[in-house]
């Protein structure tokens, strides 16, 4: 469970599955190689036993020709010590009363038989045991009472590494068939893992389609397992609209009820002569900036991450240059734009004017003939970072003097026009996508700001 905590559901499935199955296919191995080693034992004591009944059969033959004859016309049994012996002897008898195959050449079996006076008498007997040369023997022995004759015992061997041989076939060729048969319950196991989780890779693609702005609602027909969770999340995105239009309006009626009192007092103040209408005017104004300021933070905040909306960035910058190049044509200040296409960040391009616009016009402002706007896109922790650069070929600005500039109402030179709220509104509406605002040494010794923003996950 350790190794498949945090993985993917068919991930799992397909571990967890191919992990039961090899218990299962090694499991069902083991026991058809036994169940098979029993049976080839079994049947191989059964040949022995009718080798050993055989020869019984001809023991007890009243034809003295028959019985004093060749028996067993199995070519095994005349090869010098090839595994497969006979031998018929009286009980307790010695060496001289017994009958051998010439297998044997010489050599004796060993007897299965207990040594105690009372053991029974006539029955047959089944072990391994070792033969001539070292040999391995699986031996058959029968008890055959003739009456007046005498009473012999029957023994027959056969070499045990031939069934082991046989099992090891057998075995070999069952690790191929279940290896080939685990194999092939991985792939149906996997083609039925990927046919089964489809209608969730459709859903998550329809959550990134409405992500990216492409479709307002979950489309589709889906499983009946899978539908409630559908139905909920366009449910929970039809409440997720409702709650920002909510937003929306409270932040346009704050500004509205804030702003038109706010501009009464600076048209009064405007129409009284004196320097306490010029300080009322001033903070007014101040204070309208202020508004203004905290009014687009908060409608930020509040579509932040929002889903469903993301914007081109390519389209916004080209408005921005063509306005601000109609406004500083007539100090000379060119504005050149490198943007690839299809470049997009998650959020509104409302967002994207604000914090672009302050940077390009703060540039113009302190530009003394170009402005370069530069666009690029990287990769961190598999997720596009999208980069804008924008440099101006000015005075600069020293780097102790640039964490004062990032602050809420830090103007460095009172002689240019502005409240000192435009490169804080860019940290804070950078802060609030997950981005950032640096302030670096353009090439040409004046300001680049770069701003970081997430890209859309579409990218």
């Amino acid at each position: 469970m350790r190794i498949l905590a945090g993985r993917s559901i068919a991930t799992r499935l397909v571990l967890s599955s191919l992990f039961w199955s090899s218990i299962v296919l090694v499991l069902a191995g083991l026991i058809l190689s036994a169940l098979y080693r029993q049976t080839t034992e079994r049947a191989f004591d059964d040949l022995l036993l009718v080798y050993a009944n055989d020869l019984a059969a001809q023991l007890v033959s009243p034809d003295p020709e028959k019985r004093e004859g060749s028996i067993l016309g199995d070519p095994r049994f005349e090869i010098p010590l090839s595994g497969w012996y006979w031998q018929v002897g009286r009980v307790e008898a010695t060496q001289r009363d017994m009958r051998s195959s010439r297998s044997l050449v010489g050599n004796t079996l060993p007897s299965l038989a207990s040594s105690a006076p009372d053991r029974p008498f006539g029955e047959t007997r089944k072990d391994g045991r070792e033969g001539p040369e070292g040999r391995i023997l699986r031996l058959v022995e029968r008890d055959i009472d003739l009456g007046e004759d005498g009473r012999y015992v029957v023994r027959v061997a056969g070499p045990s590494d031939e069934i082991t041989a046989t099992v090891t076939r057998f075995n070999t060729a069952l690790v191929v068939t279940f290896s080939l048969l685990g194999l092939g319950l991985g792939l149906s196991t996997l083609l039925q893992v990927r046919f089964g989780l489809r209608p969730l890779s459709e859903l998550r693609r329809s959550v990134s389609s409405i992500r990216r702005g492409e479709a307002d609602r979950i489309q589709g027909a889906y499983p009946g397992d899978v539908a409630p969770l559908a139905e909920e999340l366009n449910l929970l995105i039809d409440s997720n609209r409702e709650i920002l239009e909510r937003a929306r309006t409270q932040v346009g009626n704050l500004a509205h009820a804030l702003k038109t009192p706010l501009s009464v007092i600076v048209n009064e103040a405007g129409e009284t002569a004196g320097e306490g209408a010029d300080r009322i005017r001033e903070q007014a104004m101040l204070m309208r900036d202020q508004v203004d300021y905290y009014l687009r933070r908060a409608r930020t905040a509040a579509l932040a991450g929002t889903l469903g909306v993301s914007t081109e960035v390519k389209p916004v910058l080209e408005g921005l240059v063509r306005t601000f190049d109609k406004i500083n044509r007539g100090r000379g200040v060119a504005i050149s734009l490198s943007c690839p296409d299809g470049v997009r960040i998650g959020g509104e391009r409302q967002d994207l004017e604000e914090m672009a616009g302050n940077l390009i016009d703060n540039a113009c402002k302190w530009a003394e003939g170009a402005v370069a706007v530069e666009v690029t896109v990287h990769s961190l922790r598999e997720r596009a970072i999208v980069r804008i650069a924008v440099e101006d070929d000015g005075p600069g600005m020293p780097e102790a003097a640039r964490s004062k500039a990032l602050k809420r109402g830090g103007r460095l030179d009172e002689t240019k026009p502005g409240s000192g709220l435009g490169l804080s509104i860019v940290v804070d509406l950078a802060g609030l996508h997950g981005g950032g605002l640096m302030l670096e040494t353009s090439g040409a010794g004046g300001l680049r700001a770069v701003l970081q923003l997430p890209g859309d996950r579409g990218e």
